[in-house]
């Protein structure tokens, strides 16, 4: 099926500027290659092992919402057999995902983790058929590493009916920047870049399912600023005219799209606004020539999850009572999971380009509802999902534009749909560029 893309020039790609980006990556390697990711976030963090030991204690709130239980109903008709590529499968909202799919059945999930024994302990917890999972190491810290799950996902035969873009990592209390091998600010690479490239090395993929092709990318109230955990609480998702993700490409060590000095709560909230971007663009690319249906979704604040593992200990206890007793914006893990499932398969979910939220999508504080007998508004449990106006910012056509063309360029793809000689390859993304 021919793919069509909007093909765009860009003059920066130089010479210099790739011996620059080369010596750069070069120089962040052999670091990478002697020190483990977590150990140089914890020296970023100024947090030895014990402290971070300490804030892994999760905070338990007991929940009035009785066990997550799937209804069949709830997925499309199409459902059967379809395989789900869920990444951050092995914890939080992806392991609930994986258990609201396994109960509805039909679902063969590719589990695309980090540590494939940690995936196969989850896979025997939620009790999984055999033959309904299958498991895929995938480091989003690395380019590399990404090309290589879909050169093995590839290799199963299998053939693709959703990628699901779900992990992130979240590092707010971190003083300095960590880097990744490719010489990324961690957050900007784990969660936009290298889902960026995943969508796209798998786009041609997808588009020849005939089982209700989906791409999803999580999104988040945070990367919003119309709402009130985006626009009332600081920093703020913003992420300029995007020179420091053009620094970055050509060699220099900035870690904020911005331009902007490090601010890992920041971080993390500007790549989620990235994400967001990025399924309207790929909606305004590819939708119409693929039928692939693209979306993003809040899934509600799920405060009980290891996103705020970096979190000191008493917050991890406090703010899960503050989010359900205060703001009303909590929402449990298993319930979150339900969410995301419904945007996989629901035939509710079937429109591409949509933002997707549930229960007020948390554009105001919650209120109690005596009809409903919950919190109404507030993006917390309950609600039905509904279509949610993404930021003026995250609509913004002409920075969304500037956002592709850069993302392409990071990950050494050109408009094309070729890997370019700095991305190592010259090997077409099949059904691409034809």
């Amino acid at each position: 099926m021919a793919v069509s893309m909007k093909t765009t020039t860009n003059a920066r790609v130089q010479v210099k500027q790739q011996a620059s980006r080369n010596g750069r990556i070069a120089a962040a390697r052999p670091v990478a290659k002697h020190v483990s990711l977590s150990a140089r976030r914890q020296v970023a963090s100024g947090l030895n092992t014990n402290t971070l030991a300490k804030a892994n204690v999760r905070a338990s709130i007991s929940s009035k919402r009785s066990p997550l239980v799937v209804s069949a109903s709830i997925f499309s008709k199409k459902d059967k057999d379809r395989t789900v590529i869920i990444t951050g499968a092995s914890s939080g909202l992806g392991k609930a995902t994986v258990a609201a799919l396994n109960n509805a059945g039909g679902h063969h999930i590719v589990m695309a983790v980090r540590d494939a024994a940690k995936a196969e302990q989850v896979a025997q917890e939620l009790g999984l058929p055999a033959k309904s999972y299958s498991i895929l190491e995938l480091q989003l810290d690395s380019f590399e590493s990404v090309k290589t799950f879909v050169r093995k996902f590839k290799a199963t035969g299998r053939q693709l009916d959703c990628l699901c873009c779900n992990a992130a990592v979240y590092l707010p209390n971190q003083p300095v920047p960590t880097f990744t091998p490719d010489g990324y600010e961690e957050s900007v690479q784990v969660n936009h870049l290298s889902h960026f490239l995943l969508c796209r090395l798998l786009m041609a993929d997808l588009a020849k399912s005939k089982n209700d092709p989906r791409m999803i990318i999580v999104g988040s109230i945070t990367g919003n600023t119309n709402t009130v955990g985006g626009g009332a609480v600081a920093p703020f998702a913003n992420l300029g005219d995007l020179k420091g993700l053009e620094a970055m490409i050509d060699g220099e060590q900035k870690s904020m799209m911005d331009g902007k000095e490090y601010w890992g709560a920041k971080c993390y909230k500007d790549s989620k606004l990235a994400n967001m971007m990025t399924v309207l663009q790929l909606h305004d690319r590819y939708h119409e020539d693929t039928g692939i249906t693209f979306s993003s979704m809040y899934p509600g604040c799920i405060a009980e999850t290891a996103l705020f593992r970096q979190k000191r200990g008493w917050f991890r206890w406090f703010f899960p009572i503050f989010m359900k007793f205060v703001t009303g914006g909590y929402v449990s893990q298993e319930e979150a999971g339900e969410r995301l499932a419904q945007v996989v398969s629901s035939e509710d979910c079937s429109e591409s380009g949509v933002y997707w939220a549930w229960n007020g999508g948390a554009k105001t504080v919650g209120w109690y509802d005596f009809s409903m007998g919950g919190v109404r508004g507030a993006g917390g449990a309950g609600g039905k999902v509904f279509k949610c106006n993404p930021s003026a910012e995250c609509r913004d056509k002409v920075l969304g534009d500037k956002l592709w063309e850069l993302s392409e360029e990071a990950v050494g793809m050109t408009g094309n749909g070729l890997f370019s000689k700095k991305g190592g390859s010259r090997k077409v993304m099949a059904g691409a560029g034809k």
